[in-house]
């Protein structure tokens, strides 16, 4: 059985969760190698719908144990409450199921604080994070002045450095006209919680690393999309980490070689949430069609999704940066009943064709996107589970799909449902 990394092919909100979940069935282990609480799933099992955000989709299922690498930045008092919310919904989750990398970097209040008086400074010029702190604790991650969960295990040393690190922060909020931040605070909010939290402290690369010796099946959650990478995405308008399925490998302690299959989440058609580039983004009735019909609202925030047609430069990008072996098409069946559909070919860019996205952000908004139409179908596609119940120009805009972005489907969503999904190729035979 193959090791399968899941990531986003365009901005995010592809429909991972559900992907996910269905894969997890399969697998041994679930674990999330990236982000933070800012990525949300929902999944709908037996007609009872989760909300996750920072815990691996597979901590609903039986048997299975979830992992938080070490690539994830996490909110102590966020995850406590997740695990509370889950648990109130019958969901057991114990050391015996959740492990949590013990140098998994802390996201604290003075982070939020910070998150939110930096973009409220940026007035129009907004990144459009969801204000949680994410990139203010990445960033002290990488200066090595940042917390992780083993700071807990000491707590005089735990008092050094979030002393430290309030007083770094303090200097730029106080500048800013922002109260400041007392370090006494936080370190007596981490206290209260250092039992609990440290009862799923384990060092997870060394969990993995015996998991693999026994050939155990590991199912690598990725968040956001790898249009937001820090490095492959619409810079600056992007997350606070690699989304590209090689961050499974960094974000958990395993090598490179130890996923075998990426498959690229990808919606049918394109959203974005918060501010930077879209090409293919409709400010007309398509648009606001889709985000009617796929409830395109964010787990997290609640902020409505920018939409549009299907980018295939875009997602061929993705696939070649990522990697990526194959893709789970979602969400077909928001195109049910449009006559005409559009995919993107390619951009016009201040009069030369581009076959790519530019990273100059100026050439980014110059870019104008070169459309393909196609004939749309009036039949339903919703709950399919076979290429037999599909219409068939919706057979022909797949593998028109596939054509084009040169990554082959897998998987075929058709509802949120996890049973309607056609399966094409098995991820797990690789």
């Amino acid at each position: 059985m193959a090791n399968v990394a899941v990531i986003g092919s365009q901005w995010g909100d592809e429909g991972k969760g559900k992907i996910v979940d269905w894969l997890s069935e399969r697998a041994d282990i679930v674990v999330r190698f990236q982000g933070g609480h800012n990525a949300g799933h929902t999944l709908v099992i037996d007609g009872v719908e989760y909300k996750l955000s920072l815990l691996p989709s597979g901590i609903v299922r039986d048997g299975k144990l979830s992992v938080i690498g070490n690539g994830v930045v996490v909110d102590p008092a966020a995850l406590l409450q997740e695990i509370d919310t889950l648990t109130a919904q019958s969901v057991t989750i114990t050391p015996e199921n959740l492990v949590v990398a013990e140098n998994v970097n802390l996201i604290l209040k003075v982070h939020v604080k910070t998150d939110n008086a930096r973009e409220k400074m940026r007035g129009a010029g907004k990144i459009g994070t969801t204000g949680r702190g994410i990139g203010p604790a990445y960033e002290d991650k990488v200066a090595r002045r940042g917390i992780r969960l083993s700071d807990l295990t000491d707590e005089s040393l735990l008092r050094e450095r979030v002393s430290a690190l309030v007083a770094h922060h303090n200097v730029w909020l106080e500048a800013a006209g922002e109260e400041a931040v007392m370090a006494e605070d936080i370190i007596a909010e981490l206290l209260s919680m250092r039992d609990v939290l440290l009862s799923y402290c384990q060092p997870s690369w060394r969990v993995l690393a015996e998991a693999l010796k026994t050939r155990k099946t590991i199912l690598f959650e990725g968040a956001q999309g790898v249009m937001l990478d820090i490095d492959h995405g619409t810079y600056p308008f992007v997350t606070s980490s690699n989304t590209v399925a090689g961050q499974a490998a960094t974000g958990t302690g395993t090598g490179p070689g130890t996923v075998n299959f990426v498959l690229g989440i990808t919606k049918a058609y394109t959203t974005r949430v918060g501010s930077g580039p879209f090409p293919t983004e409709d400010f007309g009735d398509d648009g606001n069609r889709m985000g009617e019909r796929g409830r395109e609202f964010g787990t997290v925030t609640g902020r409505k999704r920018r939409c549009g047609w299907f980018d295939a430069v875009m997602v061929r990008q993705a696939g070649l940066t990522a990697g990526i072996s194959g893709m789970a098409l979602t969400k077909l069946d928001v195109l049910d009943g449009f006559e005409v559909l559009k995919i993107c070919v390619g951009y016009d860019c201040n009069g030369e064709r581009l076959d790519y996205f530019p990273a100059n952000a100026a050439d980014q908004a110059a870019c104008v996107p070169i459309y393909e139409e196609m004939p749309g179908w009036s039949e339903t596609t919703y709950g399919a589970r076979s290429w037999a119940e599909l219409p068939a120009n919706a057979v022909k805009y797949i593998r028109r799909l596939e054509e084009l972005t040169g990554i082959p489907v897998s998987l075929l969503s058709t509802s949120p449902e996890r049973d309607d999904t056609i399966l094409v190729a098995d991820p797990f035979r690789g």
